[in-house]
């Protein structure tokens, strides 16, 4: 098996949850206490030796172009005052890895976002990886992931246990254990069941790494749920036909991820990663302790 290099992010979608914040500003974009939530996801690419990345945009989303390219202006101005740290820090974000943007034109769901890849892509297994679920570096999810691909072959999913009440949010998953603890063989896809009709309480969240044989599926693929072209849906179809590209298989994810797809979800995200950080992480507990104990 070839080793996995390419990475796609879908980043086209409106934001719309988060108005008017989003309406001038792309929804990636929005700070993660001092980073975009993009580069979070970058980042983690990157860590996973992935350093082809292809970013998927649509209209208004020029300002995530801007962010991993260089800006001398700005650079040059710390430079003359000896701002070493913030000189660094602005210039990660252009560092990690080669970028590449294609516009997915007419938005039709994560499937079609996915296909828009393909000339990039090409017939190489690639992972893909949604901006609203942010995976603690600590726990290297897409690492395990891009070594299963590459010793089983077909398709692999992140999956993550959630309480039944909440399995109609996401695509589930059945499965079939493996030697592995953290591994299952994916027998089936459903996208957002009701609790009665799920078959498993093992969600997918959101990150990918997928055989190329993807891309005929989902050209084939009709539009799903909502009215889009359902990613869930073409793996369903390699999980129960091998014969276009299986197997699909799951790694069960036990670790840290922090939600920023909704607004409760993004401000519990932006406490935790606040309280962990070294430099803020002391002062920013001690405020938080007393703001509980008088206000709540």
């Amino acid at each position: 098996m070839r080793k996995i290099q390419k990475a796609v992010i879908p980043a086209a979608g409106l934001g719309t949850r988060f108005l008017p914040a989003t309406k001038a500003t792309p929804k990636e974009m929005l700070p993660v206490v001092d980073k975009p939530a993009i580069q979070y996801v970058v980042e983690e690419a990157a860590a996973a030796g992935l350093n082809d990345v292809l970013m998927i945009t649509g209209r208004n989303k020029r300002a995530l172009e801007d962010h991993f390219d260089r800006n001398y202006e700005l650079e040059s101005a710390l430079t003359r005052k000896g701002d070493d740290e913030r000189l660094v820090r602005v210039q990660e974000s252009s560092d990690l890895a080669t970028m590449h943007y294609v516009r997915q034109g007419d938005p039709r769901g994560l499937g079609h976002a996915v296909l828009c890849a393909e000339p990039h892509v090409g017939d190489e297994p690639f992972a893909v990886l949604l901006g609203d679920d942010l995976i603690d570096p600590r726990d290297p999810l897409l690492a395990r992931m891009t070594e299963i691909q590459e010793r089983e072959g077909g398709s692999v999913v992140a999956l993550m246990e959630v309480a039944p009440e909440l399995i109609h949010q996401y695509g589930c998953a059945a499965v079939e254990a493996t030697s592995q603890s953290d591994v299952v063989r994916v027998t089936g896809l459903v996208e957002k069941p009701e609790p009665g009709d799920a078959p498993s309480s093992l969600a997918v969240i959101g990150r990918y790494v997928l055989d190329p044989a993807v891309f005929a599926v989902l050209r084939e693929t009709e539009p799903g749920l909502g009215g889009e072209i359902q990613l869930t849906d073409a793996l369903q179809q390699l999980a129960v036909d091998e014969k276009l590209g299986g197997p699909v298989h799951g790694v069960v994810f036990r670790g840290r991820r922090y939600d920023t797809g909704d607004r409760g979800d993004y401000l519990r995200a932006i406490v935790r990663l606040a309280c962990e950080r070294e430099d803020l992480g002391p002062d920013f507990r001690d405020w938080l302790r007393g703001y509980v104990a008088t206000e709540l």
